[in-house]
């Protein structure tokens, strides 16, 4: 992400190179030593400020430090973003504070950080100054579980079980629906688990939360599974090889009950029940 577009400078002859790098040393010096006597005389201001004596000159004086400073040439030109993917543009630059032209040394890292790390998307994030002018930002986005679905509707999860607002659920593409109160803290557990069987887990369609212990899960094809309390990773591998070699879930089953280690229940899907065909006869209330 960048205010402004570096433009590529044209290869200039040696002489004209060495005068340039002559040049640019000392204006770098001169800037060096322009800030270091800036800030000496910032600081008794600022030690003023802190004691509560003078506190409207010490105010003028750190702003005048700090306008003074960006005429030096340091102030903000472009601020890189490295990591986004889904928190919004404007959402960042508006947590920074900055505008092009901002003097970079008043860009408090700190501050930026807890205002970045409020934006919805972001899980952790860094501000660095690079100097002369630019910031540059590291985040760490949360990335999409799950959909919880809570109090009759769909909302977005991330593996930390912390729900995200958005109002394009349909762009996050096919992820599980979890169910229950404590669904999304268990919910990143649980997706690792159906990732180990590759075959199985792009079916699963929903994943019932039961007392807080285990899961129920249900496949797209109406099927449910119970899972057990303890060891459920093996009853999912279980499962896995079941459908392999039988196609257990093919079957015209309602329910497999996995929850006792040594014993496999299965409910079976009632099937059509036959039409009573009508009597002949005499219809009541008729008389011949």
């Amino acid at each position: 992400m960048r205010f402004l577009t570096a433009r590529a400078e044209k290869r200039a002859k040696p002489a004209a190179a060495r005068v340039r790098r002559a040049r640019r040393w000392t204006r770098g010096r001169r800037l060096a030593a322009g800030s270091a006597l800036l800030l000496a005389i910032a600081g008794g201001s600022w030690g003023l400020e802190r004691s509560g004596a003078a506190a409207a000159a010490g105010r003028a004086a750190k702003g005048g430090f700090f306008a003074a400073t960006a005429e030096l040439g340091l102030r903000v030109k472009d601020v890189e973003v490295e990591g986004r993917e889904y928190a919004s543009r404007t959402a960042i630059l508006d947590a920074l504070e900055v505008d092009r032209g901002t003097p970079i040394l008043a860009v408090d890292p700190f501050a930026a950080k807890a205002r970045l790390e409020s934006i919805a998307w972001v899980r952790a994030a860094s501000v660095e100054r690079r100097l002369p002018d630019t910031l540059f930002v590291h985040l760490v986005e949360r990335q999409p579980l799950a959909y919880w679905q809570r109090d009759g509707k769909l909302v977005l999860i991330d593996r930390d079980g912390v729900v995200v607002p958005t109002d394009q659920l349909d762009s996050f593409g096919n992820l599980p629906v979890l169910v229950g109160a404590d669904a999304p803290q268990a919910g990143g557990a649980l997706v690792d688990m159906l990732a180990t069987e590759p075959t199985l887990a792009p079916r699963v369609a929903a994943a019932v939360r039961i007392g807080g212990r285990r899961w129920t899960i249900h496949f797209d094809n109406g099927v449910d599974v119970a899972l057990p309390e303890d060891n459920a990773a093996a009853a999912w591998h279980r499962l896995a090889a079941l459908e392999h070699s039988d196609g257990i879930l093919e079957r015209a089953i309602e329910q497999v009950d996995m929850r006792l280690p040594d014993r496999l229940t299965i409910r079976v899907a009632p099937s059509e029940m036959p039409k009573t065909p009508a009597k002949k006869g005499r219809q009541p209330g008729k008389t011949t």
